[in-house]
């Protein structure tokens, strides 16, 4: 089977996992400080600091070998103690990451502190002027929750605090548990409730218990009703979801109800059947279909076809054999419920001209009013896209990301249905003088932080990291109250364990927001995407394009002619004229900011996690930023693969030729 085959049969077993895993997300957006008020203006040149520096550089490189640590360094007053914890589930690597990034942004939070400890995704960091090892702390618990409630509070209440205080026990008492333990609980026919519980290993057991009771009794007050919560303290964590949040949770045996068990027992035991037969069944037609294209491929029998062509199926019928299984979901239309919404795709609903093809603004039959993105025929976005875009939107649940309300596959027709954005997409408004003038100086640091919180959910916050790739000004949507939502996911890519970058002779994306290792290498990673966000960042704030900038100012760009102005101390002139209420100060820290994700190395832009807290306050020290890349290249034909050139049209770059 030959390279292609097999990757397609990845593809499709990957598809087959996620039509069974789509669940609810709750929202977060770490890091979480917690930040002491001993405060001393002297601490950046005492030995403290210097401990503590010393500290804080030596926890990753343990963090790679064990996933719980407490240290201390120097000698008398100026002596630091530090204490880190890994979720018992991530792996090392993962643990090694997250105490690094933990590492950075405690000192970028809680700046000239004696004491702080911060929350990443995976871990948490702590350190203090006083020896804190061993001593519970439960003061200043607080509660992360979904903002979405359940719709029957005191039964799964209920469900909740038994499931946690089970696990409470097992943590606490069982000397093989490390502290942790972590299981999952039939709620519903259709919904398992997942929790986990861990404690710091330097606690006793009865201090363990102690502080677990403390943070059950938290959660239930303060997130009370919440579909989904995690509850932080200093010496313990706990966290509970409606969908399996955390590795080996599926194969975790789930204890069955009393009454009623047989029945949930079969249903279960049917969806494992039926799904395991049609996995199978997908891998045996993918391996048939991968054998005679090999036959055929051999002969020299293969047909080319067109993209667009009708009679080019393959595709079609390669990734969509398992739809099915997507059109029983609630998420799916009816085409003829999206005919009528939007008058038959109507002129007069025409709303704009995506990279893909048209949007169009419906009205479905309960009133609300929703977004139609409708794939061209002759659209770049094949089969997989499609499916990709579906999957991963629908598995994405954060304020600064589009929502995905449902989709339609009918023949030719594959359509995406999204809540609609009255206020259209960040370019339309940006790039227009008279609109722009909505955007005054404080919407615009809303809507950079939105963006940049954003794209921070999706490289380290969610389940997946993921790679947008396509991080410009049109797939950045607006609401009413000018709020921005990240879209179009057909170019992402999903990234598994401690993988943080791939090679690709397919290049996707828009010329002037592509990063140099991107446009000539095919190399992309999450500083790809802090790249782009860097030029978002200084279109923005000036309120010009990256691209076409040459025209005015023959100069390669907009990024080229503010690292210009920067060296000269004149990047005031790029702030925006329309921006009566701006702070020159907070102008010039923008533009350094965008100068940092703009570097010509990737290894030398920042992550995003460091970008959000370089854009929460002016305590944090920036390093001055290095030439950034002024070309990525001229482009001759977007449908043309490295390494030969492209043509500069501002359009989006994309090419279906297997990779």
């Amino acid at each position: 089977m030959d390279h292609s085959c097999s990757t397609q049969t990845i593809r499709l077993l990957l598809l087959c996992s996620f039509l069974f895993g789509v669940h609810d997300l709750a929202l977060a957006d770490p890091p979480y400080p917690l930040c002491s008020d001993n405060t001393s203006n002297n601490l950046l040149n005492s030995s403290f600091q210097n401990n503590l520096n010393t500290l804080l550089s030596l926890l990753p490189s343990e963090a790679s070998v064990s996933k719980y640590n407490n240290t201390s360094y120097g000698n008398g007053t100026d002596r630091v103690y530090g204490q880190y914890l890994c979720l018992d589930y991530v792996s090392y690597e993962t643990c090694q990451d997250c105490i690094s990034v933990a590492s950075k942004a405690i000192m970028y939070l809680c700046p000239n502190r004696t004491q702080a400890v911060v929350w990443e995704e995976d871990c948490q960091l702590r350190y203090s002027d006083n020896n804190f090892f061993g001593r519970l702390n439960v003061a200043d618990n607080f509660c992360k929750d979904n903002i979405i409630n359940i719709s029957d509070p005191v039964h799964f209440q209920s469900v909740v605090e038994n499931k946690l205080r089970n696990l409470t026990k097992r943590a606490a008492f069982n000397s093989s548990a490390n502290m942790y333990a972590a299981g999952g609980e039939p709620y519903t026919a259709d919904d398992t409730l997942y929790a986990m519980v861990q404690c710091t290993r330097d606690l006793s057991p009865d201090d363990c218990n102690e502080c677990l009771e403390a943070a059950i009794k938290d959660v239930s007050s303060e997130c009370y009703a919440s579909r989904g919560a995690r509850l932080l303290s200093r010496s313990c964590y706990l966290r509970y979801e409606l969908y399996a949040f955390y590795d080996g949770a599926k194969d975790s045996s789930v204890s069955t109800k009393k009454k009623g068990g047989g029945g949930k027992k079969i249903w279960m035991i049917a969806v494992l059947t039926i799904g395991s037969a049609v996995s199978v069944i997908l891998l045996l037609a993918s391996t048939m279909y991968c054998v005679a294209r090999k036959k055929d491929t051999g002969n020299g029998k293969k047909k080319l076809n067109k993209i667009g062509d009708p009679e080019n199926t393959d595709m079609q019928n390669q990734y969509f054999e398992g739809l099915d299984e997507l059109r029983a979901h609630d998420f799916y239309f009816d085409l003829a419920t999206i005919n009528s919404a939007t008058d038959n795709f109507s002129d007069s609903k025409l709303l704009g001209q995506g990279g893909f093809g048209p949007v169009y603004k419906g009205v479905l039959p309960d009133g609300k009013e929703v977004a139609v993105k409708r794939l061209s025929s002759f659209s770049e976005q094949g089969t997989l896209e499609f499916t990709n875009e579906v999957l991963l939107i629908l598995k994405l649940q954060h304020k600064n990301l589009v929502g995905l309300l449902g989709f339609c596959v009918d023949q030719q027709e594959k359509l995406l249905v999204y809540e609609l954005m009255p206020n259209s997409s960040l370019d339309v408004v940006l790039f227009d003088s008279k609109k722009r003038a909505q955007l005054n100086w404080s919407r615009r640091l809303n809507i950079i932080n939105g963006i940049a919180r954003g794209i921070l959910y999706l490289h380290e916050d969610s389940r997946l990291r993921i790679i947008h790739r396509d991080i410009k000004a049109s797939n950045v949507l607006l609401d009413c109250d000018m709020n921005p939502k990240i879209s179009d996911f057909g170019m992402a890519r999903i990234f598994a364990g401690a993988d943080s970058e791939a090679n690709t002779a397919r290049i996707v994306g828009t010329y002037g927001y592509m990063a140099p290792e991107y446009a000539m290498a095919g190399l992309y990673s999450i500083k790809s995407d802090v790249f782009s966000f860097g030029v978002l960042l200084l279109e923005i704030i000036t309120g010009r394009r990256n691209a076409g900038f040459h025209q005015s100012k023959r100069v390669s760009s907009l990024v080229a002619y503010a690292w210009h102005l920067w060296n000269e101390g004149n990047a005031l002139e790029l702030m925006d004229p329309l921006l009566t209420d701006g702070c020159p100060d907070e102008f010039l820290r923008l533009i350094h900011i965008g100068l940092l994700c703009v570097e010509e190395d990737a290894f030398n832009r920042p992550t995003m996690s460091s970008v959000v807290v370089m854009l929460k306050g002016e305590a944090v020290t920036l390093c001055q930023p290095q030439q950034p890349a002024f070309s990525v290249g001229r482009f001759a034909d977007h449908h043309q693969t490295l390494p030969q050139s492209c043509s500069v049209n501002g359009l989006t770059i994309s090419n279906i030729a297997p990779r």
